[in-house]
């Protein structure tokens, strides 16, 4: 009997899952997670560039079942929401490593959206949970910036 190959595994992951909360595997739903699988850990994407990069691979699906598609492996804790303050959202392939507490530099002009990890901001970050009687379950910072090639465009330093 010849083994399954990774991409059969969490398909069938991914079907057990959806089966579970009373849904199925679409191919819609297969190539979303499949698209932020490939690109790995690290990128983040709104709803409208993973449309674009299915309609580049020839991978018909419409808007309206991206976003769909975002919010219900987000809620299935597959995919990671970040929310951004300037009204958008960019999704990211969840981890449940060590890399869980990572933190984001965001571009408040162009977008661009970079990770860093900081001991300072988890040990902050555990500090004022406990100071207030709290249980930390996660310590997510966005900090809002001009990346390098805005900042030049801006004139600034």
């Amino acid at each position: 009997m010849p083994v399954p190959s990774a991409p059969e595994l969490q398909a069938e992951a991914l079907r057990t899952s959806l089966h579970g909360r009373g849904q199925r595997l679409t191919p819609q739903r297969q190539r979303v997670l499949a698209l932020f699988e490939r690109i790995g850990e690290g990128a983040h994407l709104s709803a409208e560039e993973v449309h674009l990069r299915l309609l580049r691979a020839e991978e018909r699906v419409s808007l309206a079942t991206v976003y769909r598609t975002l919010r219900l492996l987000s809620s299935m804790e597959l995919l990671r929401e970040l929310e951004l303050p300037e009204g958008g959202r960019r999704f990211e392939l969840a981890s449940h490593d060590q890399h869980r507490d990572h933190h984001h530099l965001v571009c408040v002009r162009c977008g661009q959206t970079e990770e860093f990890e900081s001991t300072a901001v988890l040990e902050a970050g555990q500090w004022a949970a406990g100071s207030h009687g709290f249980r930390l379950l996660e310590c997510v910072l966005n900090v809002r910036a001009l990346c390098p090639r805005c900042a030049a465009a801006e004139g600034a330093p």
